[in-house]
């Protein structure tokens, strides 16, 4: 992809390749670069600086943020795969810096919610599919070949393996690693690690937690929440009041057993 030509104190130029399809009502932003055989549909709007990779294809009623990078053959915007569409007004919302790499495929909501996000810094290797009225949060990595089925929700700086299915309305907490090639048809905790098929909880991200600037004393007040809900031989709900009771409730100690509470599908168990 090619870099803007920006002078000191100059606007950077947008620029459209010879052979890209842009409809009239897009609004691209300054230092939007659309590369070849890229289609831009209407009703769509590019942040300044984002780059389009060749027969990149968006197709209506999206929203891209600024500097994100959307490599060769990847299509956003397209109706969703669901049957009970009948044609809805619905969009796709996009935030900064996000990287959405070859032939990802992001689908527009439905009339459930209106509308299909992924947030700011994430990045989405190739191959992944996010499904209608799916939410990511930000600085979320998804590996290749990820896909999701509808309504699922994936919070701040989740890691999802490789090949990995994920079954619709499950959610994905804040800084949980998901290992490659499991199969995820519940609900991931916050600050956890899962693999398997079925999956099952291998602790704490506790890798993930130190790299990402957690202090020991949260992390030692995660592991006594955890342990206390997964590995007290009391059942789930009985071990959420234990912890709330041992553990002290700290932020993140308080979104953990939240998350858990609020699980409509039930949570993946060691």
């Amino acid at each position: 992809m090619r870099e803007p030509n920006v002078e000191a104190g100059a606007r950077p130029e947008t620029r459209i390749h010879p052979t890209a399809l842009v409809d009239a009502s897009a609004e691209l932003g300054p230092g939007v670069d659309v590369g070849p055989y890229a289609v831009v549909g209407p009703r769509v709007t590019i942040g300044a600086g984002t780059t389009l990779g060749p027969h990149v294809h968006v197709e209506r009623d999206t929203t891209v943020g600024e500097e994100c990078r959307i490599f060769a053959g990847a299509v956003l915007g397209t109706d969703p795969q669901d049957l009970k569409f009948k044609g809805e007004a619905t969009v796709l919302e996009i935030g900064d810096r996000t990287v959405i790499r070859e032939y990802v495929t992001l689908n527009r909501g439905t009339s459930a919610s209106g509308r299909t996000a992924v947030g700011s810094d994430c990045l989405l290797m190739a191959y992944v599919h996010v499904a209608h009225d799916c939410e990511l949060g930000n600085h979320v990595i998804l590996a290749n070949s990820v896909n999701m089925a509808g309504h699922v929700v994936i919070q701040d700086w989740a890691t999802v393996g490789g090949i990995t299915p994920i079954h619709q309305f499950v959610r994905i907490g804040a800084h949980a690693f998901v290992g490659g090639g499991s199969r995820i048809p519940q609900d991931i905790p916050p600050y956890c690690r899962a693999a398997g098929n079925p999956p099952k909880l291998y602790g704490l991200n506790s890798v993930g937690l130190e790299r990402r600037g957690f202090s020991s004393e949260v992390r030692k007040a995660l592991k006594q929440a955890y342990r206390a809900v997964f590995q007290s031989g009391l059942n789930v709900s009985q071990g959420v009041a234990r912890a709330e009771e041992v553990v002290e409730q700290i932020p993140e100690v308080r979104h953990f057993l939240k998350f858990i509470s609020d699980s409509d599908r039930g949570v993946t168990i060691g």
